[in-house]
């Protein structure tokens, strides 16, 4: 038998102490060749604060981690038995059933997208009416026209003077109203 992917329920907010209460159990216990490794799937995100950009992480599945595991009657018990695993996804509750290979193969992917190209932390769509934050409209307000997540850009309607006016802003320079 061989190491496959398990999805395991914690309680939000505490998947990194389960990491690392599970990389500690499992280091403790001598069973390395039985759990491989633990993830938080998380993807950086850009966001304004104070005028500055600050790179943060965020969890794709809050209160969701994966295992690469053996799946044995001591790993499987080591796992469960952490402080605050809820318990896995799928299968029965004696005997969870892995993720496919492609799905991990998905998620990894996207942990990699978000690591080499960080997201705007707030999702624009066309229609939203937004408040320009830095650059020479500041304190103007907007409707999104367009959003480009490639090059984390806005074309925005702006009112100046009375005339509606075309603009591209960063994801950065403008908030939600």
């Amino acid at each position: 038998m061989s190491k496959r992917w398990y999805v395991l329920h914690a309680r939000s907010g505490f998947e990194a102490k389960v990491k690392i209460a599970i990389e500690g159990s499992v280091i403790r216990e001598g069973l390395e060749d039985l759990v491989g490794e633990v993830l938080v799937p998380t993807e950086q995100v850009v966001e304004l604060k104070d005028g500055q950009k600050k790179t943060a992480e965020r969890k794709f599945f809050p209160g969701y981690m994966l295992v690469n595991m053996e799946l044995t009657e001591p790993s499987w018990l080591l796992v469960k038995n952490t402080n605050n695993v809820i318990g896995f996804i799928g299968g029965s509750s004696g005997k969870p059933s892995p993720i496919t290979q492609r799905e991990v193969d998905k998620i990894l992917a996207r942990v990699q997208e978000g690591a080499d190209k960080p997201k705007p932390k707030v999702a624009y769509q066309p229609g939203e009416e937004i408040l320009v934050i830095d650059g020479p409209f500041n304190e103007f307000n907007g409707l999104v026209q367009a959003v480009d997540y490639e090059k984390n850009l806005l074309r925005v309607e702006v009112l100046i003077f009375g005339r509606s006016t075309s603009v591209e802003l960063e994801f950065s320079q403008v908030e939600k109203t």
